[in-house]
Order: structure tokens, then sequence, then C-alpha cells
């Protein structure tokens, strides 16, 4: 056929069956993404590449011309600028971030829209893997390099909440690694957008949507009290932390069910499976196993009441002098602990979750964060194979 209704090369004629796979690939994986080259803030950034994505957003590198560094910027798709729990979902991550100074959290910059209506934050661009990379690729860290981790983390999680900023989805995706002022091992916290924030913290005009007896989160890294949806405070968040040193340890959570269901339920009935016992021919020092087992108690009245002083329990269980000065450093003075009254309580129960795509739907089980990976994999076969011979057909 001729004509310009089909896909023609410059020359005129009918592409390769090699060169059709290469452009619907393209379009499929994102090559030819819109974003790449666009100048965001009248130019004060460039966006260069994509470097992540999901359901609901991307995360791209850019330049920033005028202080001669990389930055992140994160974009909430622009489909979704309509869903006004969902842009103020993403707004809450942007301000709880923004409100931290602490070295050990990721910073946000600017907080801004795009032409087509897409929302979007700048924060830092780092380099380096996640928790659970890094356990995936190494396997089970040995324990005085996970204290040094995780004290670090515990600084960054003590400043939010005594900042009234709780963070409700901690696990080893949202721990990154990296290198800072020629210290190795230097954790970033990220992900707040589950943060539950005082009414003060959220700002007028902001939106609190979430209802009693919803349950998000991820199940691996959930309290007990909110895998009930109940009303939650920084102690879920220490519970999480000894969660996410357990895997960093042992390569495995401390309960053998498999399934959503299963592993929530574990979180509020079982009890846990001691650390020295997780892993046959594995022992830990005493203290690290006693220390674990106090921030999983069921019972938030159990548990350490800050990350100060989970922080200072892990510290006692390593030789003295072989903490990194970051870990030293990153845990600020004991004060008098704030309230255990959740803030804005009577109006912010616990809910959100960064399994769960919509916030606004009927209260549902997330699924585990265990990618379905051959699900994934047959689906996408599916849609290349449809979208190849589509592109044929338009060729002729």
């Amino acid at each position: 056929m001729q004509g310009t209704a089909g896909w023609r090369t410059k020359s005129g004629a009918a592409p390769s069956h090699r060169a059709r796979i290469r452009v619907f690939f393209g379009i499929v994986f994102g090559v030819a993404d819109p974003l790449i080259g666009k100048k965001v803030d009248n130019g004060e950034y460039i966006i260069t590449e994509r470097i992540g994505s999901g359901g609901m957003g991307s995360v791209y590198k850019a330049e920033q011309p005028s202080m001669n560094r990389l930055v992140a910027i994160k974009v909430l798709h622009s489909r979704f600028a309509t869903r006004d729990d969902l842009v103020a979902r993403f707004r809450r991550e942007a301000r709880a971030m923004s409100q931290l100074a602490h070295p050990n959290t990721a910073r946000v910059y600017k907080y801004g829209e795009l032409d087509d209506g897409a929302v979007y934050f700048v924060m830092d661009y780092l380099e380096g893997r996640n928790l659970a990379h890094e356990v995936r690729e190494n396997g089970p860290m040995e324990p005085q390099r996970a204290l040094n981790v995780m004290v670090q983390v515990c600084g960054a999680l003590e400043e939010a909440h005594r900042a009234g900023i709780v963070h409700r989805d901690l696990k080893p995706e949202n721990v990154f690694l990296t290198n800072q002022g020629g210290t190795t091992d230097f954790p970033k916290v990220l992900d707040f957008g589950l943060a539950k924030m005082s009414e003060k913290q959220m700002g007028r005009g902001s939106m609190m949507f979430t209802q009693q007896g919803m349950v998000f989160g991820t199940p691996e890294f959930m309290s007990p009290e909110q895998a009930q949806g109940e009303t939650i405070d920084r102690r879920s968040d220490i519970y999480s932390l000894a969660l996410i040193l357990y895997e960093l340890l042992t390569g495995k959570l401390p309960f053998d069910a498999k399934s959503p269901i299963d592993i929530m339920k574990a979180h509020v009935k079982d009890k846990p499976i001691p650390l020295s016992e997780r892993v046959p021919g594995k022992t830990f020092a005493p203290e690290l196993d006693a220390t674990i087992a106090r921030a999983l108690a069921k019972k938030p009245d159990d548990r350490y009441d800050t990350a100060v002083d989970f922080a200072e329990a892990l510290k006692g269980c390593s030789p003295e002098g072989l903490l990194s000065t970051a870990a030293r450093r990153a845990v600020p003075a004991s004060q008098p602990a704030p309230s255990s009254k959740p803030a804005g309580a009577s109006h912010q129960p616990a809910g959100g979750s960064s399994v769960v795509q919509n916030e606004s739907d009927p209260p549902t089980v997330p699924t585990s964060r265990t990618p379905t990976l051959l699900l994934g994999l047959a689906i996408g076969v599916g849609v290349a194979v449809v979208g190849y011979f589509a592109l044929t057909l338009l060729s002729r």
C-alpha cells in the first residue's frame, strides 16, 4: 500500500520486523518518554532519564545547572491529577520530607506542577542500592555492619517522630544505602508518602482521609496494631525497624507465614522466632537477641518508647569502639519522650500504603511485597505479541 497511513522509513520503504520490534518496545518501556529532555521550573531542572516507575508515578534523574548538581524528580502520573486523595498523599510525602533535615533522611527541595497537570517534587539524587537489594545480592549482613546501618536509621526516625511524623511504611526497600562524605553504608530513609502527620504538620487545608479500621501497608513489616487497623504511633515504626534488622541479619522474617493474610495474623498472634534460632548453625549475641525481641513485643507499651532508646540498646550490642563515626553521630541526645498519644489521633488513625494503589478504595488486604514475576512476564509477552502484530498491520 502507498500513502501516509502506514508506518514507513525515511526512504519510503516498509520497516523490517526488527525495526518494528525496536520501536514497539521503545514505546512500551519508556524510551520515548515525553518527559526526557523536558525543562522543569522555567529551566531550573532538566530531566535526563527515567530511573524508576510504578503504577502511580515515575522517578527521573535531572540536572540542576544553576547548582551544578544532579537531583531526582518524582512525578505523579498526570492521569491522577484529578484524584484529590492521591494528590494529597503525594503532597504529604513532599511536605513531610521537606520538614526533615537529618542527614539520614532524603531531602526534598521543591514541590510543583507540570504543564499537563502532573505534580512533582525534587529531591536528593542517590546512587547505591536499597537494603532489600543488598541482602538479595550479597546475603545477610554481618552484625556489626547491620548495627551501623540501623543506628543511623534510628536517628532519622527520631527526628521525624519528634516532629510529629510517623513513617508507617518502613521496609528494606525504603532504606537506601549510599556513600556520603567518604562514609560507606550511609543510609537514607525514603518514601514518606504514607507518613502520619499531626494537623500542625499537615498544614491548613490538607486532607486527612484515612478511616479507622482500614488496613494498609506492607504485610511483612506491619506492626500488630497496624495489621488490625488500629491507631498507631512512633512505636509502630520501632517494630518495623526491628523487623528490618532481623531480615538484615538472617535474610528471613521472624515468622514462617507465607500469604499476606497469614503474615498479618502472625504479627498479631504468633510469637516471633528468636533471632538465634532462625538460621541453623548461626547464633548472635544474647544482648542482640533480647534487644530485637523487646522491639518486636506485641504491645506497644512493651517496646522501646523512642527510636533513641532503641538505638542506645543497639549500641550496647556492639563491641566498644566498633560503631562507625556516622552511627555515633546519627542519634540525638536523649530528651523527655514525646507523648505516646499519636499526633492528631482523633482525626488520623492508622492507614495508607504503598502497596494499595488507591486509598479511597474500600478496605482491602494489601498484596505481599514479593513480585509476581511469572505473571508479569506472561502479561508482558502477551502485550508484546499483540503490539507487534498491530504495528505490522499498520505498516501495510
